[in-house]
């Protein structure tokens, strides 16, 4: 680095996990199998946490967005989410990863929601956060966020400020976002972390989710390390 800083260490990423549908495309699979294997990818992931010195590592899992496709589809992915919080609670609870959900997860159906909610209870000692987000849309949480900052500027006659909004955000209790990946090629933010991702690290890569591995986490911290950041200055 040119200015003789020293490397900074990322203490939150966070993952737009894009490509199953096309990875099992290519494979002339159906859709369910990309998203099966997108699960796997996700498993792989949490549990090489524990070597990767993070604080947190959120998951764009389902967007506000995503209740547009096809309703097979739409149902496959929540008997996913049912099957993987059923197999791998305990192994948070061993690997003390603490359990967080962003967005509208409350609105999903009932028994998604009591498994969540039994869920974060469970994990709620664990010293490493994953933070998934379900039924979130960024431009829906800022809305939120502004609302209630409104509210309690009302309510104690202070000011509506950067300050009060951030601090109604879902990831008001998580780390400032570092690094903000998304697989498969694409190169858009897609309503995910809006107002987190003002200043944080951007790595666009080719790789289809399913075939993202512990690897390509580690050179992209690799790579944050290397960079300088000036958040507005020189």
């Amino acid at each position: 680095m040119g200015s003789g800083l020293q490397p900074e260490r990322a203490r939150h990423v966070a993952i737009i996990m894009d490509g199953n549908g096309r990875w099992a495309k290519k494979r002339a699979l159906p859709r369910a199998v990309g998203h099966q294997r997108g699960v796997e990818a996700v498993r792989r992931l949490v549990r090489s946490l524990a070597g990767t010195g993070l604080e947190c590592l959120t998951l764009y899992a389902f967007s506000s967005e995503n209740w547009k496709r096809p309703d097979e589809e739409v149902d496959d992915l929540m008997n996913l989410m049912r099957r993987f919080i059923k197999s791998d609670l305990p192994e948070f609870i061993e690997n003390k990863v603490k359990l967080k959900i962003i967005g509208d997860w409350q609105s999903l159906a009932p028994d998604i929601v009591a498994m969540l909610e039994d869920a974060l209870a469970q994990t709620a000692d664990g010293t490493q956060t994953l933070a998934v987000a379900l039924n979130y849309g960024g431009q829906h949480e800022i809305a939120r966020a502004a609302a209630k900052a409104a509210a309690q500027a009302a309510a104690d006659g202070g000011e509506i400020s950067i300050e009060t909004i951030a601090a109604h955000l879902d990831t008001a209790d998580l780390p400032p976002l570092d690094l903000l990946i998304r697989t498969s090629g694409e190169v858009r933010l897609s309503n995910f972390l809006l107002w987190q991702a003002a200043y944080a690290e951007m790595l666009f890569v080719d790789t289809l989710w399913p075939d993202f591995e512990p690897a390509h986490l580690a050179r992209a911290l690799d790579d944050f390390a290397r960079r300088e950041r000036r958040y507005g200055g020189r």
